[in-house]
């Protein structure tokens, strides 16, 4: 037989007071609530109607017989009422790491959201996948006023209604001066290298050369745009999705990117993201090479059709070897020295130190992403001579 006993007291006008059942004196309390089982699974319970209350006496005092008595203070707000609720009666134990991770999503929504209102905006008048993002606390609120900030300008508001601009723009609010200077720069340092490499030959072989730098340029944009650490707004696969797709789905678009907080990648998942970016690098490698050998053969043509005698002396460029073999340089080369340049040298290294001092940060970026082109141009050269294809 166990016993259970709970009293309230009613909130006096200018002091509260609390009523033990063990106390010796007769009063009756004005609220008493007991109930009793003769077994692990069957109980009574007995409940007089009390008055408003503001205190709640719930507590344990074991004893040495088996019966035990319940005994604690709670304040409880408020007039109440017949039908007022006390406290909530579903915490569990034992799950500590799901309710830190929840508490973790509901503090960056509840930060997000304050950021929202103090800009005078609502959840609707954001795009929708950050909108639901921000439902599921997996952005921080420094992620919600950089997209403000970012609006307040047109061009990059419009640029903001692409997907994959705005989770680069977001994740690194230089990546569009990036793109110009890698752009910029292309021209003139991989045709400094290729002359460098090439010396006396380098008016003899100006088809050559200028098909590198055609395939520079229409390479350079991807090489910045997709290695760059990104803010993942994508929506979830589909259930009937592959494992395959789903790992691929999960990992960063950098394989070195600072995860996001409450945000994290496995090893497995960081290689992943340098064997997708390689493989998409040969597609847009092979892609660019073909066209620009196939403007360099139509140029060494149309040199031969004007001066007959240099007809054997200029031969067509390989088109298919060239493509692949620029596939595969971009896909292992290119890759992984943009994903260090872009997740370690920049975002890991340079960011933190000037992240105050954006003119210093946009200058060392310049000079950084220089010298690899530069240095992508020799070795690419080097290569293509290694392999035969030049």
């Amino acid at each position: 037989m166990s016993s259970f006993a709970f009293s309230f007291t009613p909130a006096p006008s200018s002091s509260s007071s609390t009523y033990s059942p063990f106390s010796s004196s007769k009063t009756n309390p004005p609220f008493f609530a007991s109930f009793s089982s003769s077994s692990s699974s069957s109980f009574s319970l007995r409940l007089a109607s009390p008055p408003s209350f503001s205190s709640f006496s719930f507590g344990i005092n074991r004893r040495t017989d088996p019966a035990f008595v319940l005994h604690s203070t709670v304040e409880v707000a408020g007039g109440g009422g017949d039908h007022g609720s006390i406290g909530g009666g579903h915490g569990g134990g034992g799950h500590g790491g799901d309710d830190d991770g929840n508490a973790g999503e509901h503090g960056r929504k509840k930060e997000a959201m304050l950021v929202l209102a103090e800009a005078g905006r609502s959840l609707e008048s954001v795009p929708s996948d950050l909108a639901a993002a921000i439902k599921d606390g997996k952005i921080p609120a420094s992620v919600v006023s950089r997209f403000l900030e970012l609006e307040k300008n047109p061009f990059f508001r419009w640029l903001l209604q692409f997907g994959g601009f705005k989770e680069r723009l977001l994740a690194d609010d230089l990546f569009l001066a990036k793109v110009g200077m890698e752009c910029g720069v292309g021209i003139f340092t991989k045709t400094a290298a290729e002359y460098d490499r090439r010396r006396e030959k380098f008016f003899d072989e100006l088809e050559i050369v200028f098909a590198d730098v055609v395939m520079a340029i229409l390479a350079d944009f991807m090489l910045v745009y997709l290695p760059a650490p990104t803010v993942s707004l994508r929506p979830p696969l589909a259930m009937n999705a592959g494992p395959i797709a789903k790992f691929f789905h999960n990992c960063p678009d950098n394989a070195f990117q600072v995860a996001l907080s409450g945000t994290s990648y496995s090893l497995l998942q960081r290689f992943g993201a340098i064997a997708r970016n390689g493989a998409k690098l040969f597609a847009v490698g092979s892609a660019s090479s073909l066209v620009g050998t196939a403007v360099t053969n139509a140029l060494i043509n149309a040199k031969k059709a004007v001066d007959k005698s240099s007809s054997g002396e200029i031969e067509n460029v390989p088109i298919l070897s060239t493509s692949a073999a620029y596939g595969v340089y971009m896909g292992v080369s290119s890759n992984l020295r943009y994903q260090v340049l872009a997740g370690i040298i920049e975002q890991r290294i340079l960011e933190p130190l000037l992240h105050q001092h954006k003119l210093m940060l946009s200058a060392l970026c310049f000079a950084v992403r220089t010298g690899n082109t530069y240095l992508g141009s020799l070795l690419w050269v080097d290569y293509a001579r290694f392999i035969g294809v030049q």
